[in-house]
């Protein structure tokens, strides 16, 4: 039988390799001891030289074998190191890996000594200068260097299960059901592909099925909560005494590989965004009655499809609305353990409300991938690089990682587009025919997709993916899909837009930042007008390092939607509010009218997904909006614009002596002047202003009595702005706009029962600094300080300062139990975390 030991502490580390590294003799004393997800450097959150990862480091790690490991297989497992890896086993080099966002085994049976010490080592190029994709030419992303996901030594069985493909297929001709997205069964069958590290006839295989419900993780108490709850979507519906514990599918003889068992008669429930029904696939190999080898591969049944007018999950047609996610992290880079990629899942689902994800722009991690299965969140992954093409050897390289991407990643349920394409590169028929054919032949279930920057470029791929960066602010969101492509048999989806194209700091203009949540609305709002787009990737899920080319000038492209600490910025909004789950209102302005140029207002929106929103005045009704008085009518919840500032204040009040018309026509004018001052008052308004001048004979001082009363409020009492979120009928969420008189830290920890298993464990502490209504103050740019105490360390500085008035800080644990508090103190406030910390036993 199988036995998996992490191999993730203890290692010793150089960013300054030597040939002799691997050798016995080596003196390790200048070494680091380190922990495995190890970054090379970490880097500082602005203004670092990308050259301090770029460099030849070299691993360390000795360990003793097992003498009852002998006639067993001996493998190293690697999930990913960037981004050229060499291993070596007491001094003989064993393998060598070209790709840093795929694993790879190294099997290291035939070089292990079961008396003394064996001597582990790694020479890990990240230069950027190797021959492997994405290198060749300039990328729009930092790459990082380093052991930055897990490692394991796997003791196999001499012949072992090598490789699984499953699929839970919905037979031909089923119809959309809208009862199976709430748990109920419908007929499918499991059809499985099982690899055997070599060909013996004489052995068998049995598969059982079994439903994978949170029940696994909750009878283990050490789990944290946050695990233990993480698949409740899964298990709605399942009875105690159903099939779901176990039910053998059979038991066929190997031929070396074996095809299409298959089991016809299964009442399943299928896996959707809506309900993720996951199950477990258990493979033995048999040899007579004894069992060699098992193993377990979570899937789930469902049926993915694009055609010509969109995409099809289970016989139902909905849009895609998603974004692109790089992997990386402020001071850490690729370094993060399981509980982080799991948070991006989370927020990418829960907190930003949506359905999909594009792993820009190479595969992820598993602990991510997984985490979307479970989520519901789709999956467009595909294989490294960044517009160049290199030479033959270097499309060799890319025909790996593709092939390697495929074999890893297919038994994801979350999964429904290939990405064979190198992101937006030049035509190169040739290349594309072979990425194309070999992803069809290792993956017969799914479709492809390439993306791409120019239009009409040749399509040789199922999907026409695109970026599309045509929206410039006054013109439509995207364009029609006849001005991209000629082809009009295929699927077409847009998968990037806005980025480059208007980035935005939290720390911005409060006009910047609200163009920038509206230039999103008007995208995914015009793709959904179109009913032969399948859907769209906004640029991007959250800020990230970069190359000197690219950015800001300080190593940051500023395109996400939230900030680097995964803050949201005012654009996570429009996202968030497509969904019904938990009420959403922001108002994209804190009403202070010095923050505009002329103290015009502009347009200020209210981004809802209420029903209507009631907006106040110093507790005076002005207004309420409702949901379709959104100028983004092709969109679930659009923004609401505030035209009116006056309501019927002026009719209403006694000491004015206007008539009804003469009061519309002075708050058209001042309504029309708070948005766009006096020059923007349009012909229409000037037409009203000639008439009250002459008619009513009203002065210019009267004109500005009236905009100082109901408008401008200088020198008054202090105006508070107030809006109420109206759902059913009642009141499900409040904001209120006012001065200013304190601050406070809002602090958001994604957990506190830190658990040490098979790596460290790290938790997110989100910073937000808010007024006395819980409002972000966005100039507040003030230090903050963390200290911890207990088995806890911070990952990163210490000191930093907030943006935009936001800001955060890793958590990670040391490796022993126990309580650790962390501090956070600024000259405004202070604030305390506890966590719980668990190392369980450690098997190295």
């Amino acid at each position: 039988m199988r036995l998996n030991i992490p191999f993730n502490d203890n290692w010793k580390f150089t960013d300054k390799y030597r040939d002799d590294i691997c050798t016995d003799a080596f003196d390790e004393k200048d070494m680091e001891t380190v922990r495995i997800p190890h970054t090379l450097a970490v880097t500082d959150l602005h203004y670092f030289d990308e050259s301090v990862y770029q460099k030849v480091c070299g691993y360390r790690k000795t360990f003793k074998a097992d003498p009852a490991w002998k006639g067993s297989k001996i493998i190293l497992h690697f999930e990913g190191v960037a981004h050229v890896a060499q291993v070596f086993i007491n001094g003989e080099s064993v393998c060598s890996h070209g790709s840093g966002y795929t694993a790879f085994d190294a099997d290291i049976t035939d070089h292990i000594k079961y008396e003394g010490d064996n001597v582990l080592s790694l020479k890990v190029s990240g230069t950027e200068e190797d021959n492997v994709p994405p290198f060749g030419h300039v990328v729009d992303y930092m790459t990082y260097t380093g052991i930055y996901r897990p490692v394991s030594l796997e003791i196999r069985p001499e012949n072992y299960i090598k490789d699984i493909f499953v699929r839970g297929l919905i037979p031909k001709g089923y119809t959309y059901d809208e009862s199976s997205l709430s748990g109920s069964k419908t007929v499918a069958e499991v059809k499985a592909d099982i690899t055997l590290d070599h060909e013996d006839k004489n052995l068998l295989v049995k598969l059982s099925l079994k439903r994978f419900t949170d029940e696994k993780l909750a009878a283990d108490e050490k789990v944290p909560e946050k695990l233990r709850c993480a698949f409740d979507a899964c298990c709605d519906n399942v009875s105690s005494d159903s099939y779901f514990k176990e039910t053998e599918l059979g038991t066929a003889q190997m031929d070396g590989k074996t095809k299409g068992i298959k089991h016809r008669t299964l009442p399943v429930s299928l896996w959707d965004v809506l309900h993720p029904a996951m199950y477990v696939l258990e493979i033995q190999l048999l040899n007579g009655t004894d069992v060699i080898d098992e193993k377990e591969v979570r899937f789930g049944f469902r049926k993915t499809y694009f055609r010509r007018d969109g995409f099809y999950l289970n016989g139902r047609k909905f849009r895609i609305r998603g974004l692109n996610r790089h992997q990386s992290y402020p001071y850490a880079g690729y370094a993060m353990p399981k509980s982080m990629q799991i948070m991006d899942a989370d927020i990418l689902r829960n907190e930003l409300s949506l359905n999909a994800v594009r792993t820009s722009h190479y595969p992820q991690s598993h602990d991510f991938i997984s985490r979307c299965d479970e989520l519901g969140l789709l999956v467009f992954m595909e294989f490294p690089g960044w517009q160049h093409i290199g030479d033959n050897k270097w499309k060799d390289q890319a025909l790996v990682n593709l092939e390697e991407m495929i074999t890893q990643y297919r038994n994801h349920a979350s999964l429904m587009l290939w990405g064979v394409r190198i992101n937006e590169s030049s035509d190169d028929d040739e290349f594309y025919v072979r990425t194309n054919d070999l992803a069809h032949s290792l993956d017969d279930s799914r479709q492809t997709g390439g993306v791409r920057a120019k239009d009409h470029s040749h399509l040789l791929e199922d999907v026409y993916t695109y970026n599309d960066f045509s929206h410039n602010g006054s013109n439509p969101g995207c364009a029609p899909r006849k001005k991209i492509t000629n082809d009009d048999g295929h699927a077409y989806l847009i998968t990037e837009y806005n980025g480059h194209m208007f980035p935005c700091k939290s720390f911005d203009t409060e006009d910047r930042r609200s163009e920038h949540a509206i230039r999103h609305a008007r995208v995914i709002d015009r793709v959904a007008s179109y009913d032969d787009i399948a859907g769209s990737f906004g640029w991007c899920m959250f800020d990230y390092n970069t190359h000197k080319d690219f950015g800001s000038g300080d190593r940051i492209c500023y395109h996400g939607v939230m900030d680097m600490f995964r803050n949201p910025k005012l654009a996570a909004a429009v996202y968030e509010s497509q969904r019904d789950e938990h009420p959403v209102l922001e108002i994209s302005s804190s009403m202070d009218i010095g923050e505009h140029d002329e103290c015009i207002r502009g347009d200020v929106w209210m981004i809802t997904n209420a029903d209507s929103v009631r907006f106040y005045k110093n507790d005076i009704f002005i207004h309420e909006y409702k949901k379709e008085d959104s100028p983004f009518g092709n969109i679930a919840h659009g923004p609401l614009l505030i035209d009116d500032y006056i309501g019927d204040q002026i009719r209403d009040t006694e000491k004015e002596s206007y008539s009804k018309s003469q009061c519309d026509d002075i708050k058209y004018l001042m309504n029309r002047a708070a948005r766009f001052g006096m020059g923007g008052i349009g012909v229409k308004g000037m037409l009203k202003a000639g008439k009250l001048l002459t008619i009513k004979h009203m002065s210019f001082e009267d004109a500005t009595r009236l905009y100082n009363k109901y408008i401008g409020d200088w020198g008054g009492k202090s105006t508070e702005f107030k809006f109420e979120a109206i759902k059913d009928g009642k009141v499900v969420k409040t904001v209120v706009k006012s001065p200013s008189v304190s601050l406070k830290l809002d602090i958001r920890v994604d957990h506190t029962e830190l658990v040490e298993d098979e790596t460290y464990d790290v938790a997110a502490v989100r910073i937000r600094a808010v007024d006395q209504n819980g409002n972000v103050a966005p100039f507040a740019n003030e230090p903050v300080s963390f200290s911890v105490s207990g088995p806890a360390e911070i990952y990163g500085p210490s000191l930093v300062s907030l943006q935009g008035g936001m800001g955060g800080c890793y958590i990670r644990t040391t490796g022993e139990s126990g309580k650790a508090q962390l501090k956070i103190k600024t000259a405004f406030d202070e604030k305390e975390i506890d966590f719980d910390v668990s190392a369980l036993g450690k098997a190295e």
